[in-house]
């Protein structure tokens, strides 16, 4: 089963991709020729340095690489409303203390809980998603149980 992923964290990791193979990598490959052409190899620290800083990009992009494989990009924009709540939906809860928490839920790579963006595999993100406004949930965390109640469920550009 294919992991969705927002087009907008989709697009900045093909973004990083290029960036890395276009801009860093080739001046990474420059510095290490240069200090190649200095001699003695061994005690260079300038060629062992740089080949261990495109030895880390190569492995970036190979980590970047599979994350793009194994996802499907969806525009959070264009998904249709529907009354459940599923990934790239926005919620408003209120926990049971009266605290209220507005939050889109995105896939783990993307999740970035202050700016209100969880993760649909997190505890919170998978006991909201398929729920709807009215359904309390309760989700068991290391702190203990907590309650929340769904207020309002909706989709668009507009959110977190």
């Amino acid at each position: 089963m294919a992991r969705y992923m927002t087009k907008k964290g989709y697009d900045a990791i093909l973004a990083e991709l290029d960036r890395i193979w276009h801009v860093e990598r080739p001046e990474v490959v420059r510095e290490v020729s240069s200090a190649a052409d200095l001699g003695d190899r061994s005690e260079n620290a300038a060629y062992i340095y740089g080949k261990q800083r495109l030895r880390k990009l190569d492995s970036r992009m190979r980590f970047l690489r599979r994350q793009v494989d194994a996802v499907q990009p969806v525009d959070e924009t264009t998904i249709a409303t529907t009354p459940h709540l599923r990934f790239g939906g926005i919620v408003e809860v209120e926990r049971e203390d009266g605290e209220r928490f507005t939050w889109r839920l995105v896939d783990r790579d993307e999740s970035e809980p202050k700016r209100g963006r969880i993760s649909i595999q997190s505890p919170v993100g998978s006991a909201l998603c398929n729920k709807r406004v009215g359904d309390v949930i309760e989700v068991k965390t290391p702190a203990g149980a907590t309650e929340y109640e769904i207020l309002v469920v909706r989709y668009g550009a507009d959110g977190p």
